[in-house]
């Protein structure tokens, strides 16, 4: 892809020169005290901010997982829109996510794959408000070699069928045992990951014989595995908020971002992803 846009792995650390995000609680007050002899050597990653009201700078965006392809093309275009915008991505588990923002990682947009999570957020104070922008639904993946056959959901109670899911507190993770209660079935996961690409290697690598993932994540996988489609009266569905940090240090821009993701040019890219409308 021919772009600045940059993105990286769930696993934020604080790093020297890497400033976190002012915080009104004494408790990160007191943190940032003792964290800002390691600042001194160098410069904090939003020291040169732009001017109030300006589209400019860099802004970093925490964003779920199943979210990546996407808003990598977002991304781009956003910059293409706005020269010399610089656009970083962290993408991991919404939940995990979520705990970074509230332990003051430096952010300036937060896209979850849940309103729980996004909720948690919320009630932190990180986010005064948050808009729903996407949503999703659940399908099973299969190697593209199978040595089982899984056609349909009641296939994956069958006991020698391995199953791999999300963790329960990742949105992903709480979609597939919603899916398993509402249809009444039974599943034993042989492996809950930390996030769908995770299920979703394991499917590719074969070492399970079904995933529970996104539609999303089957089409961006483009035939390296097999998606089994769950009827709609039998699926759950997931919807996507995203809002701006209310402490952001870039927050005209951080905003710019959100209203693109809004808008019809970043709409139809999460459509061509296959997300659903909100």
């Amino acid at each position: 892809m021919n772009s600045s846009a940059s993105f990286h792995l769930f696993g934020w650390r604080p790093s020297r020169g890497v400033a976190r995000r002012p915080h009104s609680r004494l408790a990160r007050s007191a943190l940032g005290i003792v964290l800002a002899p390691l600042l001194l050597g160098g410069c904090a990653a939003h020291s040169v901010q732009p001017a109030a009201g300006s589209i400019a700078g860099s802004i970093t965006v925490f964003a779920a997982s199943s979210l990546k392809g996407a808003f990598a093309t977002i991304g781009a275009q956003f910059e293409a829109a706005h020269p010399g915008v610089k656009v970083i991505f962290n993408f991991g588990p919404s939940s995990g996510l979520a705990t970074q923002i509230t332990q003051g990682a430096p952010v300036d947009v937060f896209a979850a794959a849940s309103t729980k999570t996004m909720d948690s957020v919320i009630a932190d104070g990180e986010v005064k408000a948050a808009s729903t922008f996407a949503a999703n639904s659940m399908e099973i993946a299969t190697p593209a070699h199978p040595t089982r056959s899984v056609t349909s959901l009641a296939d994956l109670a069958g006991a020698a069928i391995k199953v791999a899911i999300c963790q329960q507190d990742v949105p992903c993770g709480a979609a597939a045992l919603t899916l398993f209660s509402q249809n009444r079935i039974r599943v034993t996961p042989v492996t809950q990951e930390l996030d769908v690409k995770a299920v979703l290697t394991k499917v590719q690598l074969g070492e399970v014989d079904a995933g529970i993932v996104y539609v999303t994540d089957v089409k961006a996988a483009k035939g390296a595995v097999i998606g089994i489609q769950i009827p709609a009266a039998d699926n759950v569905t997931t919807t996507y908020p995203i809002a701006p940090i209310t402490n952001s240090t870039n927050g005209s821009t951080a905003q710019a971002f959100v209203d693109y993701v809004l808008s019809d040019a970043g709409q139809n890219v999460l459509r061509a992803a296959g997300f659903l409308s909100p």
